[in-house]
């Protein structure tokens, strides 16, 4: 069974909770990150701890809700090896996978409807990574997480 990390804020924390019970139809084992409510909270704290876990390469794929999406998008981002993408439709999804090898779903509540969340989820787990000329862009993109470290 694979594992998959999930983390929500307040705004997020809905459609979180539907996700896991679609995942768990899948067969994935789901590590909940948090928040466990919808009381008021704050999103870095909980991108932070998907982002980290995924950086750290214990795990390879994680979801990220909020009400838009940028905040957590803006956190996850700056983990080295960390490449979430913010999809709003299919073929956001499928080509953060095949162009980006994304590792991280972002997902917005207030912009995806719940069945089009799981055909996004789905695309999103079942898309490969193309390689090729892509396969370049993310070896440069590692350079510059390097770059940066050295700062």
């Amino acid at each position: 069974m694979k594992t998959i990390l999930i983390s929500s804020d307040h705004g997020g924390f809905i459609l979180k909770e539907k996700i896991k019970t679609f995942l768990k139809k899948k067969s994935f084992f789901v590590r909940d990150l948090g928040t466990c409510s919808q009381e008021r909270c704050d999103y870095p704290e909980f991108a932070y701890a998907l982002g980290k876990l995924i950086s750290s390469g214990k795990y390879q794929r994680g979801i990220s809700l909020c009400k838009s999406g940028i905040g957590n998008s803006i956190v996850l981002n700056r983990f080295p090896g960390v490449r979430a993408a913010l999809c709003f439709n299919l073929k956001a999804a499928r080509l953060s996978r095949q162009h980006n090898d994304s590792n991280i779903l972002v997902l917005g509540s207030l912009f995806v409807k719940e069945n089009e969340v799981r055909k996004i989820i789905s695309v999103w787990l079942k898309t490969k990574f193309k390689g090729g000329r892509h396969k370049k862009r993310l070896e440069q993109i590692r350079i510059i997480e390097r770059r940066m470290g050295a700062r």
